[in-house]
Order: C-alpha cells, then structure tokens, then sequence
C-alpha cells in the first residue's frame, strides 16, 4: 500500500484505522472469508517524494516479484541494507 501520511500523524493511529475498516469491509463483502484477520504487527517505509513513480511501479508489479523472492526474504533484506536493527524472532510471530 502506498499513501501520503501527515508528517505529525502517528503511524500506529494510520495502521490501526488501516486494520480496522479493511477488516470491516472484507468481512461485509466477503462473509464466507470470516476467519480474515490481519496479523498483529506490520512494517512501514518513508520514501522521499523523488521516488514515488519508482514505488508504485514496485507495488503493481508486486505480484510478479514475489514470484522471485517471497515477502519474508524481502523485508529482512531491506531492514539489514538498511541498518535496521531488529530480533528475526520478533519479525514474523
């Protein structure tokens, strides 16, 4: 998902709303799909304004990528090219 968000906005406030109304319209459209949840945690990137048209490229073609590299793989290369420090016990629950 790609969104501008206000920069004195909380992120975990934007995540929460996220959650909440995707998971009410799933379960109104789609009741069959009750068992829908998501999962407890999630990850958030800030990219600059330069390299918009670069991430929704990314994301319509995401799909396709992850053909190549699955989810998981993905997200702990970027953290550590990114010096992002983290436990992997804590990344995936």
């Amino acid at each position: 998902m790609y969104l501008r968000w206000r920069p004195d906005g909380s992120v975990s406030d934007l995540m929460r709303t996220v959650k909440a109304r995707s998971s009410k319209w799933i379960h109104d459209e789609f009741p069959k799909l009750g068992a829908f949840a998501w999962q407890g945690g999630y990850s958030v990137f800030s990219v600059s304004r330069s390299q918009e048209d670069a991430v929704k490229r990314y994301i319509a073609g995401q799909a396709e990528h992850h053909k190549r590299e699955d989810f998981k793989s993905e997200l702990l290369r970027i953290l550590r090219a990114h010096g992002v420090e983290f436990d992997e016990t804590y990344v995936f629950d």
